[in-house]
C-alpha cells in the first residue's frame, strides 16, 4: 500500500497524495461544461491548474468523452506548418483515447488519412464528433506554451468558427474547451486583414469568463489537515491551523501543500506530532528560505521588467496606495505572474510568503550597494542575555550607520531605497532565530510596521517619513492603537526626515500609556 505524502511538484493523485476537497469548485466548473461554453483557466504558476483538469477527467468520463491533453513538450516546429499541426494534434485526442475508447480512437484516425491544413483538421473535428459514442469535451493543458503563433491562433480562431457554426446548427464540434494556462488566451489577437493593417480581433471572444476562485479557503485546507491527521491518529485543530495557513499563503495552491510537506517530512520526519501555530510558523520561515522554481520566476519575472520591479516596490516598500486597474498593462502582468492581486485599498502583494521573498530580493539587492553595512550590524551585539533583542540598540546603530556613511548627496537614494536599506540591516541580526513580516499601513503617511518575532518576544517597529507635526502625532496614534492589538505596551518609531536641515535624535514618548522609543535618521 502506497503511503500517502503531501505533493508539491506535478498532478496530485488522491490514492498517492493528500489533497483538498475542491469539489464546490469542480461543480462551478462542470456547470459551465454542462452549458456547453467555452473558457480559459488562465491562472499563475503552480496554482493547481493540471490537478483540477485531472479531477474533471474523472468526474465527467461516465457523461461525456473526455479528451484530456497538453501542448507542454510538442516543440516549436510543430507550429510551423498546418499539417504538421493538425496531424500532431489528431494523436494527441487519439493518444488520449485509445485505452478508455478504443473504437472512437481507431475512427479518428481512419479519418486523418489526408490532412494537409487547418481547414482539413475541422473537417477532421466534425466526423469524429458526428459519429462519437458520446458528446465530446476537450480539456487542453499548457496552452501558452505556443500561444504566440500564428498557427496557434489560427487554430483557436478555427474552434471559435466550428462553435459558432454549431450554435446555428451547422456544424459538429465539442460540446466544450477549457485551455488552461498562464495567460488568458481571450487577450490574443488574431490579425484578420492584410499583413500591413493593425485591426485585430480575439479568436477566443466567444469564451465565457472563468470566475471559478481556484485558491484554496481555510475551511477547503482543513479537508486536506483531516485527511491527514485521520490517517496518522493525530489530533489537531483543523481550523485554527488551516486559517493560520491562509494568512501567510493567502490559499496559493502550491504554497499550501509545500508548507504541510516541510511540516511532515522535515519538522516531523521522524515521528508524527501535532501541529500547532508554531509548527506552521516555523515551516513559513523554511520555505522563506528555500530556492525553488516558483520563487525563481516571481524573480525572473520583476528582474525582467523594470516596470513591474518599481510599481511591486512602490506598494511594498513605499506603501504607496495604487488604484486596482486590470488593464493597466503592468498590473495585468503582475496579476498573470500571481505577484499582485486586489486588496481593500487597492494594488496588494498576493500573499505574505511572496511579500518576504520580494523583500529579500530587493535586500540583497540594496545590500550590494550599501557602504559597509556589516561593520554596523553585528549580530551578537544586540542581544540581551535572556534572548530579547535589543531594538533600541539596533536603532541608534542604524542611525549611526545612516549619518557616518550617507550624506546630503545621497538624498535621492535615501527618499527612494531608505526603508529598504533598515530592512537590509537587521535581516541578520534576527536571521535563524527570528521571524519578522511587513503590513503596510495606507494612509497619507504611508506607514511601514515591522512585527518582528524572535525567541517568543514581539517587537513592533514602524517606519515612516516625516511630514509634519501633524501627521506625526496622527502616527503615534495610530501606532499605540497598533500596540493595543498586539497587547503591547512598547513599541518603536524609525523617521526618515528629508530635510535639509534635519537633527539626527532618538526620543521616548509617552503616549496613551504606551512608551514609544522613536530615532530620526
Amino acid at each position: 500500500m502506497i503511503k500517502k505524502r503531501f505533493n508539491s511538484t506535478g498532478v496530485c493523485v488522491s490514492r498517492k497524495h493528500y489533497m483538498v476537497n475542491i469539489s464546490n469548485k469542480l461543480s462551478q466548473i462542470i456547470e459551465l461544461i454542462d452549458n456547453e461554453f467555452y473558457f480559459t483557466i488562465s491562472k499563475p504558476r503552480q496554482y493547481g491548474k493540471t490537478t483540477t483538469l485531472s479531477e474533471l477527467k474523472k468526474l465527467l468520463k461516465d457523461k461525456y468523452l473526455v479528451i484530456s491533453i497538453s501542448f507542454e513538450g510538442i516543440g516549436d516546429k510543430v507550429f510551423e506548418d498546418e499539417g504538421v499541426f493538425s496531424k500532431i494534434f489528431i494523436e494527441l485526442l487519439s493518444d488520449n483515447m485509445q485505452f478508455s475508447y478504443e473504437e472512437e480512437s481507431k475512427m479518428l484516425i481512419s479519418l486523418s488519412d489526408k490532412v494537409d491544413n487547418i481547414k482539413d483538421l475541422s473537417k477532421v473535428i466534425t466526423n469524429f464528433i458526428k459519429y462519437a459514442s458520446k458528446e465530446v469535451v476537450l480539456l487542453i493543458d499548457e496552452i501558452d506554451k505556443s500561444s504566440n503563433n500564428q498557427l496557434f491562433l489560427s487554430f483557436i480562431g478555427m474552434l471559435r468558427n466550428k462553435y459558432l457554426a454549431r450554435e446555428q446548427g451547422e456544424d459538429y464540434t465539442f460540446k466544450s474547451v477549457i485551455l488552461a494556462g498562464l495567460y488568458d488566451v481571450k487577450s490574443l489577437k488574431l490579425k484578420l486583414r492584410k499583413e500591413e493593417e493593425s485591426k485585430y480581433n480575439s479568436p477566443w471572444n466567444i469564451a465565457v469568463d472563468f470566475n471559478v476562485d481556484m485558491s484554496f479557503s481555510p475551511e477547503e485546507i482543513a479537508t486536506m489537515l483531516e485527511e491527514y491527521s485521520r490517517e496518522n491518529k493525530l489530533t489537531m485543530d483543523f481550523l485554527k491551523l488551516s486559517e493560520e495557513l491562509y494568512f501567510f499563503t493567502s490559499g496559493y495552491p502550491y504554497l499550501v501543500s509545500r508548507i504541510c510537506q516541510i511540516i511532515d517530512e522535515k519538522i516531523y520526519e521522524n515521528c508524527k506530532e501535532t501541529w500547532t501555530i508554531d509548527t506552521v510558523k516555523c515551516a513559513v520561515k523554511m520555505i522563506n528560505e528555500e530556492v525553488n522554481t516558483l520563487f525563481e520566476s516571481i524573480i525572473k519575472n520583476i528582474e525582467n521588467n523594470n516596470e513591474l520591479f518599481e510599481i511591486t516596490k512602490r506598494v511594498l516598500i513605499d506603501g504607496e496606495q495604487i488604484i486596482f486597474n486590470p488593464l493597466d498593462p503592468t498590473i495585468n502582468l503582475g496579476l498573470t505572474y500571481g505577484i499582485f492581486k486586489k486588496g481593500k485599498e487597492g494594488l496588494e502583494i498576493s500573499n505574505k510568503i511572496f511579500e518576504e521573498i520580494l523583500y529579500s530580493y530587493m535586500i540583497s539587492k540594496i545590500r550590494t550597494s550599501s557602504k559597509n553595512i556589516s561593520l554596523y550590524n553585528f549580530k551578537s551585539n544586540f542581544i540581551k542575555e535572556n534572548g530579547e533583542l535589543n531594538i533600541e540598540k539596533i536603532l541608534q546603530r542604524f542611525q549611526q550607520f545612516m549619518k557616518e556613511q550617507y550624506s546630503s548627496k545621497d538624498e535621492e537614494f535615501l527618499e527612494h531605497h531608505g526603508r529598504l536599506l533598515f530592512l537590509a540591516f537587521i535581516k541578520p541580526i534576527i536571521n535563524g532565530i527570528g521571524f519578522d513580516f511587513k503590513e503596510v499601513q495606507v494612509s497619507e503617511e504611508k506607514r511601514l510596521d515591522i512585527v518582528i518575532t524572535y525567541n517568543n518576544f514581539r517587537y513592533i517597529i514602524e517606519l515612516k517619513i516625516w511630514r509634519g507635526d501633524k501627521y506625526h502625532e496622527n502616527g503615534i496614534k495610530q501606532l499605540c492603537d497598533y500596540l493595543d492589538i498586539h497587547s503591547l505596551d512598547k513599541g518603536y518609531l524609525l523617521v526618515y526626515d528629508f530635510n535639509k536641515n534635519k537633527e539626527y535624535k532618538e526620543e521616548i514618548i509617552e503616549f496613551q500609556g504606551k512608551e514609544i522609543f522613536t530615532v530620526f535618521v
